[in-house]
């Protein structure tokens, strides 16, 4: 049996209709190009980016105390947050080491104004009447030298005795002629006392002793640790009874000089300079300060804004500006974030 399959022609769709369908899209996609292309170009006639945010943040100078003795705490006078005055004692180190080199420098500077006095006092009674005698028994001797070198000058002449005793009187005449000269001498410098030299080493000696006195003196000052300015301790390191070495930090005191800092682009410094006012936001305490402008730094060239475009456009360097307030600014606390505004008018 023959079977027969019977193929039905599917509908072929109408090409005139799918042109028009295409055409229609193509259209449409057209105009929302055109309609993007056109917005785009108000975009960027008409509306002006927003200005950067110039966001900063309050700061004040922290001075790290610390002193030249080396030694052990013995007392701490404030603690962690507390406000101090310019002048408190803060902390007491004590050094026993220390004080025992300063007995020692006192007892040195002692010994040497001591060895001063004995200069200035000059030479003692007894040494000069010794020194006297000698020259008078040398003087006595020189008389009779004399006459024994006369009498024989006359005895020669006559003939009665030898040249040879002639001589020997002479010989001896001379000698203590010589004698008498060195003993004189030693008398002289025994009442001159001591030299000028001597004087003046001695008085060396006592303006050394003095001022190793006052070295150990002025390391002994730091005993007591005072308060530079007026401020708030933020930070104490060592406990009571614990060591510290010399130029070891005891504690950190913030000083009362709040102020913003700021790193912005230089092209703004031609509106801003050293005194220049400036208008700030204070987010944390929702209020608007005045702050004035006094310091202006460069930051270098690793801080340099770099330029998004390879032509027309050039880097900026970056540059830190510090403004303190025109009055104090209740509440205000280094770590807050402040916001430049712009120049006041």
């Amino acid at each position: 049996m023959e079977q027969h399959t019977n193929y039905s022609t599917a509908a072929q769709p109408d090409p005139t209709e799918v042109s028009a369908k295409e055409k229609s899209l193509i259209f449409t996609i057209v105009v929302v190009l055109l309609i993007v292309a056109a917005m785009a170009v108000v975009g960027f006639i008409f509306i002006k980016p927003a200005p950067d945010t110039i966001q900063g943040m309050g700061e004040a100078t922290e001075v790290r105390i610390s002193g030249k003795l080396p030694g052990r705490v013995a007392k701490l006078y404030v603690e962690e947050g507390q406000r101090v005055k310019a002048g408190d004692t803060l902390v007491h180190i004590h050094s026993s080491l220390i004080e025992a080199r300063l007995a020692q420098a006192e007892a040195m500077e002692e010994a040497s104004k001591a060895t001063d006095r004995k200069v200035d006092a000059g030479t003692r009674k007894q040494i000069i009447n010794s020194a006297r005698d000698v020259m008078n028994q040398a003087a006595a001797a020189t008389g009779i030298a004399k006459k024994t070198y006369d009498r024989m000058e006359n005895l020669f002449n006559k003939g009665v005795v030898s040249e040879q005793k002639r001589d020997e009187a002479k010989a001896a005449y001379d000698a203590a002629k010589a004698g008498e000269a060195a003993a004189r001498s030693q008398y002289e410098l025994a009442l001159a006392g001591p030299q000028a030299e001597d004087k003046a080493a001695a008085e060396s000696m006592v303006k050394v002793a003095k001022g190793g006195v006052e070295e150990v003196g002025a390391i002994l000052e730091d005993q007591y640790l005072l308060a530079p300015a007026d401020g708030v301790i933020t930070v104490v390191y060592p406990n009571v009874s614990e060591l510290v070495a010399t130029g070891a930090p005891i504690m950190n005191l913030q000083k009362d000089d709040d102020h913003a800092v700021f790193n912005v682009r230089e092209t703004l410094l031609k509106d801003i300079t050293e005194g220049t006012k400036i208008r700030v936001k204070i987010p944390a305490l929702d209020k608007e300060e005045v702050m004035t402008v006094f310091y202006i730094r460069d930051l270098g060239t690793y801080a340099n804004w770099q330029a998004t475009k390879s032509t027309g456009d050039y880097d900026a360097r970056t540059f830190q500006i510090k403004a303190k307030p025109s009055k104090k600014i209740e509440n205000f606390r280094p770590g807050m974030s402040v916001v430049y505004i712009g120049v006041e008018k």
